[in-house]
């Protein structure tokens, strides 16, 4: 009777009770019943407003760094895919933005990290950019959880075992399991990335392939026949003091 009373609340009312509530029991609470599952519904209601108002950092929830992000639930959903703190190498830490990493200059070191959180099915994209120098080598990619994230000396460390794959953006090239897997994108004098571009990455784990975008450009798959295991999100740099973002889109659109 009492379950009955509360979904028969007004949507305002609701609102303001799912307010007040941790997120794990609001996302229990849109599991309870079909009225509670439409409020909760609305990625732009209050309750997700005030989610990401305590989890996100003003600089991430007023500034630009989420603005392809187009509402309160999908920030808060960027925000836990974003770079893990504790899934790192001891040279790089993330900024109190939550979003973007910040790479000491410490010399003779490749260094990585990976996303909180990896995929085993399901279509993702997520949008990678530098915002300081490369360097020598600068991969953006994937990683399995074994995948090392940090060694001695400058070299492309995301593709350099059977564990990673990545692009360097430096030279254009492909790797994984340390052998090259060709230039990226396949085309006569392919651009060079510039500080800034946003590059879009796009895991398919249905058909089990990596792909890239550049400034909404498709530039095509790079890998074919991925694993079926969970792979993260996962750059690495060399170049001292320079910052990569990393921002979880959801799932990709086609067309």
């Amino acid at each position: 009777m009492a379950a009955a009373s509360a979904a028969s609340l007004p949507a305002k009312i609701l609102e303001l009770i799912f307010s007040c509530l941790d997120l794990t029991d609001v996302l229990n609470c849109a599991t309870v019943c079909k009225s509670w599952h439409n409020c909760l519904n609305d990625e732009n209601s209050l309750v997700w407003r005030v989610q990401c108002t305590r989890k996100l950092a003003g600089e991430a929830r007023k500034g630009d760094l989420l603005s392809e992000v187009p509402s309160y639930k999908a920030k808060l959903r960027a925000y836990y895919h974003s770079f893990n703190p504790g899934d790192c190498s001891r040279n790089v830490y993330v900024k109190q933005n939550g979003f973007t990493l910040h790479r000491n200059p410490v010399a003779q070191s490749t260094d990585a990290a990976r996303g909180r959180r990896g995929f085993r099915n399901g279509r993702h994209a997520w949008e990678v950019w530098w915002e300081g120098p490369l360097g020598t080598v600068a991969v953006v990619g994937i990683a399995t959880k074994n995948a090392p994230l940090q060694c001695q000396g400058y070299v492309a460390l995301l593709g350099s075992n059977d564990q990673s794959w990545g692009w360097n953006l430096v030279d254009n090239y492909l790797s994984h399991n340390g052998d090259h897997q060709g230039n990226f994108p396949q085309c006569n004098n392919a651009p060079k990335y510039e500080v800034g571009d946003k590059i879009r990455v796009i895991l398919d784990m249905e058909d089990n392939y990596l792909a890239f975008e550049r400034g909404y450009e498709y530039l095509g798959v790079a890998f074919r026949g991925l694993p079926d295991e969970q792979l993260f999100p996962a750059i690495s740099a060399v170049y001292g003091n320079t910052e990569v973002t990393m921002v979880y889109l959801g799932e990709p659109l086609d067309g």
